[in-house]
């Protein structure tokens, strides 16, 4: 078995989301396909079982801890891994939360270039209690938050809580209580919390809490930047069609690009690049 390893939404080919790829995983039991995932220590690795005749792909996720229903980085991972062998073209994942398609194709740099389509989105303004806790848990006050984006669960696939804040420096000074996020977003079921902050016009910065997935913080999410898509569109904060930029990741020193455009249907895509990691 050949265990890839990718890293994806790159920025000038620096930094991104690590993710483990295995492109061969049909026979692989769900025990050991958790293991690995432990063994490899990525938030998430993707394994990619046979396809069903003419049908989609089997593309399953597991982080560290458990396994995860979607994970747009590693789908991202994915798409370019069977590019790199395959050729570049459309593809149809099978995932938990539904038919994932993808489409890769070479930018002008000679780049391979994934775009995902999500499932469609939702979102749903959070309770006070909600955002009482997992303030207390970030370790911020409602004053830090801006008020233009109102506090939403929103849904790509996953479940995140989107926060906005106020300023940039708040979004860099991030040091939660683990165990009290943790604890919050088991019972919310939430698999990230989206922290985001506008900083130009079409350009957002965002970091993302991921303690269900054993991870203090993720340096690009696909999944998140897709629910944030749909929120931003629900919220008729941001026009159907019209891309706009996500920059994550600079403060761990893993900076990351994600090109999110909402569609009219209810889906959003998110693009990016990935680069394979060779030790």
């Amino acid at each position: 078995m050949k265990i890839l390893r990718y890293a994806a939404f790159t920025l000038d080919g620096r930094g991104g989301n690590p993710a483990g790829v295995v492109l061969d995983a049909g026979g692989m039991t769900d025990v050991e396909m958790q293991a690995l995932a432990v063994a490899i220590g990525y938030s998430e690795t993707a394994f990619l079982a046979s396809a069903a005749n003419d049908g989609p792909i089997a593309l399953r996720y597991f982080s560290p801890r458990a396994e995860v229903a979607f994970c747009g980085h590693a789908t991202i991972a994915t798409a370019v891994a069977l590019a790199a062998r395959d050729g570049v073209g459309p593809l149809r994942f099978a995932t938990p939360v539904g038919e994932i398609a993808v489409a890769t194709a070479i930018d002008a740099n000679g780049d391979v270039i994934a775009t995902l389509t999500s499932v469609p989105t939702t979102s749903t303004p959070a309770s006070a209690a909600q955002v009482a806790d997992t303030l207390a848990a970030l370790r911020w006050s409602a004053d830090d938050l801006d008020a233009r984006f109102p506090p939403h669960v929103a849904f790509a696939g996953e479940h995140h809580l989107v926060l906005a804040a106020a300023t940039r420096a708040r979004l860099a000074d991030l040091d939660y209580d683990f165990a009290a996020l943790d604890a919050v977003m088991a019972r919310e079921q939430w698999i990230t919390v989206a922290l985001v902050h506008a900083d130009a016009p079409g350009v957002y910065a965002a970091r993302n809490p991921f303690p269900p997935g054993g991870v203090v913080e993720d340096p690009a999410t696909g999944a998140a930047a897709a629910a944030f898509g749909g929120y931003l569109r629900d919220l008729d904060l941001a026009t159907p069609g019209q891309p706009f930029t996500i920059l994550q990741g600079a403060e761990i020193g893993r900076p990351s690009r994600l090109t999110v455009t909402p569609l009219h249907t209810g889906e959003v895509r998110v693009a990016g690049n990935a680069a394979e990691i060779v030790s």
